[in-house]
C-alpha cells in the first residue's frame, strides 16, 4: 500500500474502508466515516467557491465536536491551512490570531458570538464567517453563513492533486515569551510523520475507541483526531473534563480503550476513585504529557485502569513529540521521559556546542521529519529555534530545554531556559498575564510566576503593586482576568 502523504489521505482511505463505521461520537450522536467525508467535501466545495486558494488560512473557533473535526478536514480538502483556536480565547487574542495569519474565513458557533463579533469587526482579509446555530438567515450583503446548512447543501469539492506533502497543513498557535501567541507552521509531511510515529509505538489500531477531553486547539488533542482517523478507529469527543462524572459514564458506555491525559485529569480521577472506586478494564493505553506524572498517582491509576499500559511522553508544539518512556520502564525509571520517538534523533549539547557526556546536562536538539517549518511571520524567533543540522541545509530544532541522558539513552528533564508556565497541561506566558494586569485600573506593576503544584503542574501566582488609594481585592483581580483570559490562565 502507498504510504499516506497528506493528512486527508487518512479520511479518504478510512471512509472507503469503513464508510458505515462510527468515526466520531459526541454529545450530538454518531458521525460515520462516510458522513464525515461527505461533510468535509461539502465544506471544501463551499470554501473553494468563496475563493479559497491553496495555502489560504481558515480559522476554526469551535468547541471539541464532530463539527470541529469536519471543519479541519474540510479546510484541508480545499487546499487550505487550518488554524484551530481554543474556544476559551477572548476577543482581543482572537483578533490578533485572525490578523496575524490573515485568515480568509472563520468557522465558529453562535454561542461564541460575544467574542467573535468583536474580533472580526472591519477585518479586511476575512471573506466569510461560518457560524453554527444562526436562527435567522442574515441579509444578502452579510458575510455570515450558517455552517450546518453548508455541510448539508453545498457542492462536494472534486479531489485534485493540487496539494503536496511539503505544503502547510496547519498553524498551531502557542504561547510565546514575547507575550503574543506564535503560529507554529506544520506541513502535511511533518504531521503525517508525527502521527504515524506515535501510532507505531502506541500500537493503535482500528479496534480502538479513543477518548479526547483535551482541546483540539492544542496539538495533544488535535493528534488524537488525526491518529484515530488514520487507523480507522472511533474517537469519542468530550468538550472538556469539567464534569468528570459525565466523562466516566461516557467511558463506560463507549468502551474506551485509549485515554490521553495530563496530570490534572489523572489527579482528578484519583480523587474521584478515593471517594468512589472507578474501574475501566477496557482501557489498554494511557498516555501522559504536558507535565510530569507524579509517582503518587501511579498506584491509583493501576487500580482504575487494571489492564492499561502507561506511556510517559515529552514533546513541544514545534515538533509534536520528542520522546516516550516504554511502560515496562515506568517502575524502574520513573523520572525519565524515555527515548526518541521512532524515526527521529535527539542529542544534548553544552553551551559551547559540544555533545554532552552521559549524565551531563545539555540543551536538547531534535532531528526528524516532524520538526516545524518555523513560526509564522517570526523569522527572528524561527532562527532562535531552528539551527543548521549535521546535513547541509538541514534544520534542527533547539528546544532550549535542559536534559541529561544516561548510557541507555534515557532522557531526564533538568529545567527550562525560558519562563513559560505549564499549568493544567497548557502553556502560559507570564508576560501576557502581566501585561493584562497592568491594564487594570489600580495596578501599577505586576509580576507572574509559576509555583509547583502536584495537581496542576504549576499554579499561576501574581504579585501586584497597587496604586495609592486603589481598592483591589483578590476577587476583583480574578474577575478582571476572567474577562480577558482563558480559564486555565486565571
Amino acid at each position: 500500500m502507498i504510504p499516506p502523504r497528506l493528512l486527508t489521505d487518512g479520511l479518504l482511505r478510512s471512509a472507503t474502508a469503513f464508510p458505515d463505521k462510527a468515526a466520531l461520537i459526541d454529545s450530538e450522536g454518531t458521525c460515520t466515516y462516510g458522513q464525515l467525508q461527505d461533510s468535509a467535501l461539502r465544506l471544501a466545495g463551499f470554501l473553494a467557491d468563496q475563493g479559497l486558494q491553496r495555502g489560504d488560512r481558515v480559522a476554526i473557533y469551535l468547541d471539541n465536536s464532530w463539527l470541529c473535526a469536519a471543519a479541519i478536514y474540510g479546510v484541508l480538502l480545499a487546499g487550505g491551512v487550518f488554524v484551530v483556536i481554543n474556544p476559551q480565547t477572548k476577543s482581543a487574542k482572537l483578533r490578533y490570531i485572525l490578523t496575524d495569519c490573515q485568515a480568509m474565513a472563520l468557522i465558529t458557533d453562535q454561542h461564541l458570538a460575544i467574542q467573535y463579533e468583536t474580533a472580526v469587526k472591519d477585518l479586511a482579509d476575512l471573506l466569510v464567517v461560518l457560524s453554527a446555530g444562526i436562527e435567522t438567515p442574515p441579509d444578502t450583503e452579510s458575510n455570515l453563513v450558517e455552517l450546518r446548512a453548508v455541510l448539508k447543501t453545498s457542492r462536494q469539492q472534486k479531489l485534485t492533486a493540487k496539494v503536496i506533502a511539503t505544503d502547510l497543513a496547519a498553524l498551531i498557535y502557542t504561547s510565546g515569551s514575547t507575550g503574543e501567541p506564535k503560529g507554529v507552521m506544520q506541513t502535511h509531511q511533518s504531521m503525517v510523520f508525527a502521527a504515524w510515529s506515535i501510532i507505531e509505538y502506541l500500537e493503535m489500531s482500528a479496534e480502538d475507541r479513543i477518548l479526547v477531553v483535551l482541546p483540539m486547539a492544542f496539538d495533544y488533542g488535535l493528534y488524537q483526531l488525526l491518529m484515530s482517523i488514520f487507523v480507522g478507529a472511533t474517537l469519542v469527543i468530550e468538550r472538556s473534563f469539567a464534569f468528570p462524572g459525565r466523562v466516566y459514564e461516557v467511558m463506560r458506555n463507549a468502551g474506551i480503550t485509549v485515554v490521553p491525559g495530563v496530570p490534572t485529569v489523572f489527579a482528578t480521577m484519583r480523587s474521584s476513585h478515593l471517594k468512589s472506586p472507578l474501574s475501566f478494564p477496557d482501557v489498554r493505553i494511557i498516555t501522559n504529557t504536558a507535565a510530569a506524572l507524579a509517582p503518587a498517582l501511579l498506584p491509583a491509576l493501576g487500580e482504575i485502569f487494571p489492564n492499561a499500559r502507561i506511556f510517559k511522553m515529552y514533546g513541544l508544539t514545534e515538533c509534536k513529540r520528542v520522546a516516550y518512556l516504554k511502560p515496562d520502564l515506568l517502575a524502574t525509571d520513573p523520572d525519565s521521559v524515555g527515548i526518541a520517538i521512532p524515526g527521529t534523533e535527539v542529542s544534548l549539547h553544552t553551551l559551547s556546542g559540544e555533545i554532552a557526556a552521559p549524565g551531563e546536562p545539555g540543551i536538547l536538539h531534535v532531528r526528524g521529519p516532524h520538526v516545524m517549518v518555523g513560526y509564522w511571520n517570526q523569522p527572528e524567533l524561527t532562527a532562535h529555534m531552528l539551527r543548521e543540522g549535521p546535513v547541509p541545509g538541514e534544520r534542527v530544532l533547539v528546544t532550549h530545554d535542559w536534559f541529561s541522558q544516561d548510557e541507555n539513552g534515557l532522557l531526564r528533564f533538568v529545567g527550562r531556559s525560558d519562563d513559560i508556565i505549564k499549568t493544567r497541561g497548557e502553556k502560559v506566558s507570564p508576560i501576557e498575564v502581566e501585561n493584562l494586569l497592568c491594564n487594570m485600573d489600580g495596578i501599577l506593576q505586576a509580576a507572574v510566576i509559576g509555583v509547583p503544584d502536584e495537581q496542576l503542574g504549576e499554579q499561576i501566582k501574581a504579585f501586584v503593586v497597587a496604586d495609592q488609594g486603589a481598592q483591589l481585592t483578590t476577587n476583583s483581580v480574578r474577575r478582571f482576568c476572567s474577562l480577558h483570559l482563558e480559564n486555565f490562565m486565571v
